[in-house]
């Protein structure tokens, strides 16, 4: 990375993997002498890491290197068959989207709430507070934006996304439970690929994939892509 101070990173304790059951993760975090910037952390992006709130980090377990961080060019990538099927079927349920800068957070907490205790009612995130939400809502060194997805006029999805100078990075998701039935976290994609696509981004990143887990399965269904290997990015179709 062409950077011109140096940089800090620690080693988190080893703890249970959030993805595969057995495993133990440990995360490189990132700790700067200066403030990170959009400029850094679109290099870091390059470079397997991801943020959650302000922080930087890349997964550095002691015996697993499973997660692959994804990336697709919207100018290369086009919709599979069950793709164009899937955004068809939005279309007719009445489904548009846009992308915001600025979020209702009071509706959005309403919305996350009830993800949470639908989706992760057994897990550490329930039940939902509003400091977990404004946490992934912003972040004082990064333009943060908001893709929302409307079924006639209600809100049923939203999707967190870093606008970078020559990406967007999907950070996170959450919808309506009765919208589940429309795939909001592929169409959320669908749609953040033909924004992408229309602005001239070089990449759209999707984070992490998991090959073995079957929740993150659905990354891999976008083509053609890149992941990062090893230190290096591989081409898939």
């Amino acid at each position: 990375m062409n950077n011109p101070r140096p940089l800090r990173f620690g080693l988190t304790a080893a703890n249970p993997c959030s993805y595969l059951p057995g495993q133990q993760e440990q995360l490189v975090v990132l700790m700067p002498e200066e403030p990170v910037t959009a400029e850094l952390y679109q290099q870091l992006l390059a470079h397997n890491f991801r943020r959650s709130g302000e922080q930087g980090y890349t997964p550095h377990c002691p015996a697993c290197n499973a997660c692959q961080s994804v990336r697709i060019e919207p100018q290369k990538w086009q919709p599979s068959r069950s793709q164009r099927r899937l955004m068809n079927k939005a279309q007719r349920a009445g489904l548009d989207y846009r992308l915001v800068s600025q979020p209702d957070v009071a509706q959005y907490f309403s919305l996350f709430a009830q993800y949470i205790a639908f989706k992760h009612h057994d897990g550490v995130m329930y039940p939902a507070t509003e400091e977990q939400l404004s946490s992934m809502l912003t972040c004082h060194w990064l333009p943060v934006r908001f893709l929302e997805i409307y079924q006639q006029q209600q809100l049923v999805s939203v999707s967190i996304i870093d606008d970078l100078a020559d990406s967007y990075s999907a950070v996170y998701t959450f919808f309506a439970e009765h919208f589940q039935h429309l795939s909001p976290g592929k169409l959320a994609v669908l749609y953040l690929l033909q924004h992408a696509r229309q602005n001239n981004k070089a990449f759209v990143y999707l984070g992490y994939l998991v090959q073995a887990c079957q929740k993150m399965a659905y990354k891999a269904e976008f083509t053609p892509q890149q992941r990062f290997i090893q230190g290096q990015w591989h081409s898939f179709a």
